[in-house]
């Protein structure tokens, strides 16, 4: 069991998928920055492409992400997407190879299996990629034959993907009403399937706790189907409700939230019994297979964390293409146009769709090193980091046993994992706010 101490997870604070946060994002930040950042490319990197469309919106979601029902919008973004491409990879030929590539959203399944193909043949005729690692996010709902889904198996055995990541969250029925995604067992079954037979070697289930009206029962339940249909990746997030951020969660019935204690419990019954069951805890919310590859450079301390979660990814440079998309470089973070319009008409006009982000000092790079590293190896050399006001904000950490501190080194014993987060945050000089703009730690 987990200690719990509700006094230390009572502000929220980041997820720190970057340092610094989108939260300090600006448009001072933009075209000029991602022209300079691209022709210091070099060497390996990876490949972000956002696909903001999904045949249903669910209610809880906070992706950049709408209803895909009008063709011609969706054809006019595939249209700049694949322009994108061309712009950007073509100029980085010579230079630098691509060694993965993730397709996310939204769910890139709400594009036909055929423009999906065409995209995947855009980045393959840009010469950059050396035979690179094929991610993806689907939607099970789209993947049946009657939904629109035949061929998928094809495309995805084609293109080469062996990594897949399931939008499951819960598989009890009344919840899955409650959050408004209702998707039979059934068909995350024969998306189970479907996605082994066709290559798919590393498959990912996001589930979610602290849903409206979820019990542990509930959880109990989504875990074991999980469990039983052999999903190599967990990530066990907590539902973040954030109405007056996300207008879509409106429709939640925040009356039937559990509270913080009760969302505590959850995520200390998930981790128990995941790894009860054989599974590895990768950092404070995803699990793996020893075998799989996220479990294998946690044990050998080689795991990161960029905008697409905990990653086994080492690549220093991730290039983000599509509305809203993110790339990350050393020395900034930039983010692309987020509203379809001016996205595809920066690019009808040979610009690239750059519009805001963030530069990162030395001092940012120093503090996100730390952070990721007290998030992915539960450990990290503070040095100079170490003022007056740092350590009288740890000493409750680690009065209560949750952390150490050896000198320069801090390390979150195993109790304190859910408390990872917050103490990662103590190092942020950016953090303003936060009741605001991010979610519950646990």
């Amino acid at each position: 069991m987990w200690p719990y101490y509700p006094e230390l997870l009572a502000t929220p604070v980041p997820r720190y998928t970057s340092f610094p946060t989108a939260a300090e994002f600006s448009d001072a930040v933009g075209l000029g920055d991602m022209d300079r950042a691209l022709d210091e490319v070099s060497g390996d990197i990876s490949l972000y492409l956002h696909i903001p469309f999904c045949e249903k919106i669910c209610w809880y979601c906070g992706c950049n992400t709408g209803a895909a029902g009008r063709r011609d919008r969706l054809a006019g973004y595939l249209a700049a997407l694949r322009h994108e491409i061309a712009l950007v990879l073509r100029r980085l030929a010579g230079r630098a190879q691509v060694k993965r590539v993730a397709f996310g959203g939204g769910s890139p399944n709400a594009v036909a299996p055929t423009d999906f193909v065409q995209l995947a043949m855009e980045l393959t005729d840009s010469g950059i990629l050396a035979d690179p690692d094929w991610s993806i996010e689907l939607d099970p709902r789209g993947l049946a034959a009657d939904t629109g889904g035949k061929d998928w198996d094809k495309v995805i055995a084609g293109v080469g993907i062996t990594r897949a990541s399931l939008g499951v969250q819960t598989f009890a029925p009344q919840l899955q009403a409650a959050i408004g995604r209702v998707q039979p067992f059934e068909d995350i079954a024969r998306a189970t399937r479907m996605l082994r037979g066709a290559g798919v070697t590393s498959l990912n289930f996001d589930l979610m706790y602290g849903l409206p009206g979820q019990s542990n029962d509930d959880l109990l339940a989504s875990l074991e189907s999980t469990i039983a249909l052999g999903a190599d990746r967990i990530a066990l997030f907590g539902y973040a409700h954030v109405p007056h951020m996300i207008p879509r969660q409106k429709r939640i019935d925040a009356s039937h939230l559990p509270g913080q204690h009760d969302r505590f419990a959850m995520a200390d019954l998930g981790h128990a019994m995941l790894t009860g069951a054989g599974y590895r805890a990768i950092g404070f919310d995803h699990f793996a297979l020893p075998g799989d590859p996220m479990a294998i450079v946690a044990a050998e301390g080689r795991l990161h964390r960029n905008f697409q979660g905990f990653t086994d990814d080492a690549s220093p440079v991730l290039l983000g293409l599509g509305a809203s998309a993110i790339s990350m470089f050393s020395g900034c973070i930039i983010q692309n146009e987020k509203n379809l319009g001016r996205y595809r008409m920066r690019l009808s006009q040979m610009q690239l769709p750059a519009a805001l982000g963030v530069r990162r000092s030395a001092r940012d790079q120093a503090t996100g090193r730390i952070i990721e590293a007290i998030l992915c190896q539960d450990t990290a050399l503070i040095g100079t980091a170490l003022g007056p006001e740092l350590i009288r904000a740890l000493n409750p950490f680690i009065a209560r046993g949750l952390a150490l501190r050896d000198g320069d080194r801090l390390t979150v014993l195993p109790g304190g994992r859910p408390y990872a987060r917050t103490i990662a945050a103590l190092f942020d000089p950016y953090r303003q706010d936060s009741l605001r703009r991010f979610s519950s730690a646990v």
